[in-house]
């Protein structure tokens, strides 16, 4: 069998700086370190195309997702059939290859008849009708949170359409078990994301900010930040960062009204790693104990002390290498104590021992290349 395989992308994954597409975009590039020949599939509405993606790929195909008021009439979720693209499907067909449908938004033609005889991996990121039904309760625009509450039921009923895939590539041990029950006939194995750390870039020492960083234009990292704010950086004496991109009116009102409060619009990505690694500590908050936060992985791999609620570190595995605290505060607590120990070696250490190999980009995509070419 020739080692290619198509993907079908929900966004251009280049530039690799948010969590819907690093997971993509390092997921090829590691593929293509271990021979794998990319066709890549991916739909453009947001970003420009990126001619930087064919050193990884042999081949780019772009189309155009459909967005406005008819993509919302369908009863299939508007993030699906705005990917709708007969183009997409004549291209599949021009060649035998296995077909990785990269999170439910690219499923559209995952269970198409003409596909019927290929292999079909199904990429999970989210369980999404989950995931859009609590933003929806982080919304505070009453027509977005129709939206978001209708999209949650029609991901819902769409979901059933990934029993066609042979195989599930999940992003967390609580999405895989949730598939594995869902979908009992299926091959459902956990795969974590893929990221941007070839290895432990954390350095042993001591600054004087806290930081927390996330793409501060979703709702649900609005809601987090906010929460911090009010309970926990309003409430400490030391310099408190918020870092992200896209950040509200509301949010940047809220901050500006705290002198040890910093936000930090749109920053580059050379100027986020900076943050991570060089804050005293990451404090990173979610209601939502979905997916696998990546934001949580660069910090394990390249910041110092690292303090999560429960929820940040659902089904990850994560746990032993985080503070944990569940309510402002412990959190408050925590952060007294890290801010007054330096970080360590024999942390570091700890995290190179925990994080390798099972969060290895190369070691996951020779796993996967194990599973989807077996002779």
């Amino acid at each position: 069998m020739e080692r290619k395989i198509n993907i079908i992308a929900l966004n251009i994954p280049y530039p690799p700086n948010y969590g819907g597409v690093i997971d993509i975009y390092y997921k090829i590039e590691a593929l293509h370190r271990q021979g794998i020949g990319v066709i890549l599939h991916c739909f453009e509405y947001d970003r420009p195309q990126a001619p930087q993606l064919e050193n990884i790929c042999l081949e780019v195909h772009y189309y155009k997702r459909k967005t406005g008021l008819l993509p919302n009439l369908s009863t299939l979720p508007y993030n699906v059939y705005g990917r709708k693209d007969p183009l997409l499907l004549e291209n599949l067909q021009k060649n035998d290859y296995p077909i990785l449908f990269d999170g439910l938004h690219s499923c559209y033609y995952l269970n198409h008849p003409s596909l019927r005889n290929r292999f079909k991996i199904f990429r999970e990121c989210n369980i999404e009708h989950d995931y859009y039904r609590k933003l929806a309760l982080s919304e505070h625009s009453l027509i977005r949170k129709s939206f978001l509450l209708l999209e949650s039921l029609r991901f819902a009923a769409f979901q059933k359409k990934v029993k066609a895939a042979q195989l599930m590539l999940c992003v967390s041990q609580a999405d895989t078990s949730y598939l594995q029950k869902k979908f009992p006939e299926n091959r459902v194995v956990f795969v974590p994301c893929f990221h941007a750390n070839r290895e432990v870039s954390a350095t042993p020492g001591q600054s004087d900010f806290i930081l927390y960083h996330g793409k501060l234009s979703v709702a649900e990292n609005e809601k987090a930040a906010l929460y911090l704010i009010r309970n926990v950086f309003s409430k400490l004496p030391y310099r408190c960062v918020i870092a992200g991109m896209k950040p509200s009116k509301r949010l940047s009102r809220a901050a500006q009204k705290h002198a040890n409060i910093i936000l930090e619009a749109d920053p580059e990505r050379e100027r986020m790693d900076f943050l991570i690694r060089q804050a005293q500590l990451n404090l990173l908050l979610t209601f939502q104990a979905t997916g696998l936060k990546l934001k949580l992985l660069n910090s394990l791999f390249s910041g110092r002390h690292v303090v999560v609620n429960p929820a940040m570190v659902n089904g990850s595995g994560l746990d032993c290498l985080c503070h944990i605290a569940r309510n402002p505060q412990e959190i408050i607590s925590l952060c007294h104590r890290c801010m007054q120990t330096p970080f360590g070696q024999e942390e570091i250490q700890k995290r190179k021992q925990f994080l390798f190999p099972f969060y290895d980009n190369d070691e996951q995509a020779k796993k996967m290349v194990e599973m989807i070419f077996r002779d």
